[in-house]
């Protein structure tokens, strides 16, 4: 018996997937079984996927009241988890305009962010100092930036490209290389398997990398929802940007994903839940909820800017206003959002 609401299906429904070392599973999202093996020179790499149970969401708020949400536990496996000063760098890869960059930039800042105004950002990642594993939330600096403008892969990368970008970051302990591509790079799986996914590498260079896309032009419906309408299930009028671009918002929520998963899960030996194949972990246990309230093809409910009438639910740095997903909170076992 399938209970949905403690994985919290949406529109945009998005399970983890784990890549093992030598093996790159799946590639059609909609079905759970099917498998494409692939060689690859990396450790593993946690997949924000695309919707397997988009038809789930034919279910009314109704019925979704009707069931009881369960305990959700994600168990700890005694790994390591990125804890202290966490830098992340970032590789730019294709073309953004300096104000799609601040907004990404602002929302790193964001989550350190010493006295913003409630909710915020940084309420909402203080959430990670609740996972055992070193002491205290991870402190989020931005390193160094790599502006790629002229595609140096070309624009149609394979996974092995991405961690081959990852890799011009730094190789330090602590450290994040997050590669962020444009939205007229294609990725292999994005918009059919995945919107983003983290991972690390094996060996004396051992290092965390993480990447996410801009589905602008490509899948909106599946990677920026709520922002647009999704692309099965009720065609509900879609939530306005907070930063006036549906791309780059949609980002957010993603990159919000993976990196609640590299801090809480960078080596496949942290907290998730189910196999290490196929683990949901911090936030992607909490897909689709960002307010109190929400139900499968519902955001639940967040906060309106007045001016613009965009939806948010967290204060950032610079007057930002961005719309983060749930958290899971070990000491409630339950996913936990922030209005």
């Amino acid at each position: 018996m399938l209970t949905l609401l403690p994985i919290q299906l949406s529109p945009s429904f998005l399970l983890s997937y784990k890549y093992p070392s030598t093996t790159l599973h799946s590639s059609n999202p909609f079905s759970s079984q099917s498998r494409i093996t692939m060689h690859s020179n990396y450790h593993s790499a946690t997949m924000i996927m695309i919707p397997l149970f988009f038809l789930f969401l034919l279910t009314s708020s109704s019925m979704a009241a009707l069931v009881q949400q369960q305990p959700l536990v994600l168990k700890y496996h005694n790994g390591d988890l990125l804890k202290g000063t966490v830098t992340v760098n970032l590789i730019w890869y294709g073309k953004f305009t300096p104000t799609q960059r601040s907004v990404i930039v602002d929302f790193l800042q964001s989550l350190n962010s010493p006295k913003p105004p409630q909710p915020s950002v940084s309420s909402w990642w203080k959430m990670t100092e609740k996972y055992k594993g070193g002491a205290g939330a991870s402190t989020v600096i931005v390193g160094k930036q790599i502006l790629d403008e002229n595609y140096s892969l070309g624009k149609s990368l394979k996974n092995p490209q991405i961690v081959n970008l990852a890799a011009k970051g730094r190789f330090l302990p602590r450290t994040v290389n997050l590669v962020l591509t444009a939205k007229d790079v294609a990725v292999d799986g994005f918009c059919r398997s995945s919107c983003g996914r983290h991972g690390s590498t094996r060996g004396a260079a051992r290092f965390a990398y993480a990447w996410v896309g801009n589905s602008e032009t490509q899948c909106p419906g599946y990677c920026a929802w709520p922002f647009h309408q999704p692309v099965y299930g009720p065609q509900t009028p879609p939530l306005v940007a907070p930063n006036g671009d549906v791309g780059v918002d949609g980002m957010v929520i993603n990159l919000a994903t993976v990196l609640a998963g590299t801090v809480t899960n960078p080596f496949n030996n942290g907290y998730f839940q189910g196999p290490a194949t196929a683990p949901l972990e911090a936030v992607s246990a909490c897909t689709g909820a960002f307010g109190s309230g929400s139900y499968p093809g519902y955001p639940g409910n967040v906060l309106t800017d007045k001016s613009s009438g965009a939806s948010y639910n967290a204060h950032g740095v610079n007057g930002r206003k961005y719309l983060v997903p749930a958290m899971w909170d070990p000491q409630t076992s339950q996913c936990s959002t922030l209005v």
